[in-house]
């Protein structure tokens, strides 16, 4: 048997224990789970290794001896903490740094979604683009005005933004969807197509 046959046979049974699933929790889909985690880490960490700690921490700290470096170093240290009852306190210094970057990407998307959408909905009104994309604001903007109760015309308004908003979710759930049905496709025709060999 080549090798090409018995790696094919090893990803058609891994596949079929995470396929197993679908019947109901069981001991085969536990160890293919079990087994993606740990080649996952396994995988992750000398690329870590390789490509932050090497070039960001030890080069500029051995080599460069650039010492400031030791700072951030130290910091995303105390992650190490989490694993310690007593200690663990000191894990959230480097967590609350995390979120304040984050916080400051919100600027960025803040002229990412809401500016954009401002300047969209302030273009003059020429097409029925234009035209859904002012009435699909306001009305979404006036369904979240929770000061006035959702009745009569102004309940009726509000309504329009709820569509809007459903056909919105909706797009991006089917895309989500798709995305997971192209990966199944590509499953089904690996296990009938090159395990099998039912499908060219």
């Amino acid at each position: 048997m080549s090798f090409e046959a018995i790696s094919n046979l090893i990803a058609a049974f891994l596949t079929m224990c995470i396929f197993s699933f679908l019947y109901k929790d069981n001991p085969f889909y536990k160890f293919a789970e079990a087994l993606f985690v740990g080649v996952s880490m396994g995988y992750a960490i000398p690329l870590v290794y390789e490509n932050a700690f090497i070039p960001f921490v030890y080069r500029p700290i051995f080599v460069e001896h650039n010492f400031l470096i030791l700072i951030p170093a130290l910091m995303g240290s105390l992650y190490i903490f989490r694993f310690s009852k007593n200690l663990s306190w000191l894990s959230r210094y480097p967590i609350v740094f995390s979120m304040a970057i984050v916080g400051m990407g919100v600027p960025m998307s803040l002229h990412g979604s809401v500016l954009v959408q401002m300047r969209s909905a302030m273009l003059p009104i020429d097409n029925i683009n234009t035209a859904l994309i002012f009435i699909g604001t306001v009305t979404i903007l006036l369904y979240f005005f929770f000061s006035k109760e959702h009745k009569g015309i102004y309940g009726k308004v509000t309504n329009v933004g709820v569509w809007f908003m459903m056909v919105g979710f909706g797009a991006s759930f089917g895309y989500t969807v798709m995305a997971r049905i192209s990966l199944l496709i590509g499953r089904i025709q690996f296990l009938v197509g090159d395990w099998l060999g039912l499908m060219k």
